[in-house]
């Protein structure tokens, strides 16, 4: 059985236990079997993969960026990748504010009907009270502390970390001068432990896969998706247009690609980012796919996916659209038409820098409706259903990084960029 088939069964199976179960997750045998066996099975695989990341992403940023650096391609595939990406966030979040305008799935929806989630909520606000102005926060991309910034590169503070493993690689291109460097392959060797932390580690995943997606079908059962269908189907088919059109007009303009093969390469990859819903979790994954499988220069990969698993939040943003203009039809607020324009850019800069962990776009979103008028207390309508969401756009933000990976590597194939392919050791 094909790796893919596997993945896609224990999810199939995952989902189907848990809403099995639900109905009886007050027995103590079963809350017992799920802390004790079930949940720990799911973390423990998490954490073997968030503990590779961050050296994962220092030295394949700072790798990528020295190859480019040293064969004057840094400026190019920067630039390219900042075209591709904000081009494909604008089209995210036009698509979902589109759709919420063209069907209206929050009018009329009464309030005592949706769930709530009280305690979620309460830490949603802490979060988004602990939100620091414009400026300090672009002050604070630049780190006092490179290593302060690495231990707290999961809790939101990838941002840091990167902007000094870009300073960094470039600094030891230009330092180097061509020569050889034992720097150089410390990092490369750091790099293939990391590639080799993640190959063992995935031998475990469809048992890890069926545990994550038990975990939230146990707890939150198929019940809840009923009074929010309306909401949830505008962002699954948000998330599907974007997906299946955006993606697809894309690479057949910009590149010689056939999407379908593309996206049938890449289906591995989207059934774990689908049961991990963590970006940063399915990083390694993804570099692996692009240098091996898909046939990326490596240099540009890294740098590519490394900085898009934060700052190209496709899903996420068109998540973030839909949910504000979802939660102003709810409550009553009318939002004109510069408001809603102010809304599509405030979402596709909330999606840059947007944890790659679940629910790390929750707070960014509290901070948004609050701004425009809507009770903060709306956001514990859709607690409920954010982990299946957050699974799917996800895998949306996933996809994305790699169609733009792809879109750069193509379009900057035929430059020097190529040459590092041989001394990168793959």
């Amino acid at each position: 059985m094909q790796n893919h088939h596997r993945l896609l069964l224990s999810l199939a199976l995952g989902a189907c236990a848990g809403m099995a179960l639900h109905p009886y997750a007050r027995l103590e045998a079963l809350q017992q079997l799920n802390h004790y066996l079930i949940e720990p099975i799911g973390q423990l695989f998490l954490r073997l993969i968030f503990m590779i990341v961050t050296p994962m992403v220092l030295s394949g940023l700072m790798l990528g960026v020295f190859q480019l650096s040293s064969h004057h391609g840094l400026a190019r595939v920067a630039k390219q990748t900042l075209m591709f990406t904000v081009l494909a966030s604008t089209a995210s979040v036009a698509i979902g504010i589109g759709l919420v305008n063209l069907f209206h799935p929050g009018t009329g929806l009464p309030l005592t009907a949706l769930p709530g989630d009280s305690a979620g909520l309460r830490q949603i606000q802490q979060h988004a009270a602990q939100a620091k102005p414009m400026l300090e926060t672009l002050l604070e991309l630049i780190p006092k502390n490179p290593f302060d910034a690495a231990g707290k590169a999961l809790d939101g503070g990838m941002l840091p970390l990167m902007f000094f493993s870009l300073a960094f690689g470039a600094a030891l291109a230009l330092s180097t001068k061509d020569q050889p460097s034992r720097w150089v392959e410390v990092l490369e060797e750091t790099y293939a432990a990391c590639m080799l932390i993640v190959e063992t580690t995935m031998k475990f995943a469809p048992l890890a896969v069926f545990a994550l997606v038990f975990q939230s079908t146990f707890k939150f059962g198929p019940q809840i998706l009923l009074s929010l269908s309306a909401y949830l189907l505008i962002v699954v088919l948000g998330l599907l247009l974007q997906q299946g059109v955006v993606y697809t007009l894309l690479l057949r303009c910009f590149s010689k690609l056939n999407p379908w093969i593309f996206f049938r390469q890449c289906r591995d990859v989207y059934l774990y980012a689908f049961a991990t819903a963590s970006s940063n979790a399915t990083l390694p994954r993804s570099l692996d796919l692009a240098e091996h499988q898909l046939k990326m220069s490596p240099d540009i990969s890294r740098f590519v996916l490394t900085i898009g698993s934060t700052a190209n939040q496709n899903g996420t943003a068109l998540f973030e659209g839909v949910t504000v203009l979802f939660l102003a039809q709810v409550y009553g607020v009318d939002l004109g038409l510069s408001t809603q324009i102010q809304v599509v850019f405030m979402a596709i800069l909330a999606g840059i820098g947007t944890a790659g962990v679940p629910g790390g776009s929750l707070p960014l979103i509290m901070i948004l409706i609050q701004q425009i008028g809507i009770p903060a207390e709306g956001m514990g309508l859709i607690l409920g259903v954010d982990r299946l969401l957050d699974m799917c756009r996800t895998t949306l933000n996933v996809s994305g990084d790699l169609v733009i990976a792809a879109l750069v590597d193509q379009t900057v194939s035929n430059t020097s960029c190529e040459k590092p392919r041989a001394s990168c050791g793959h």
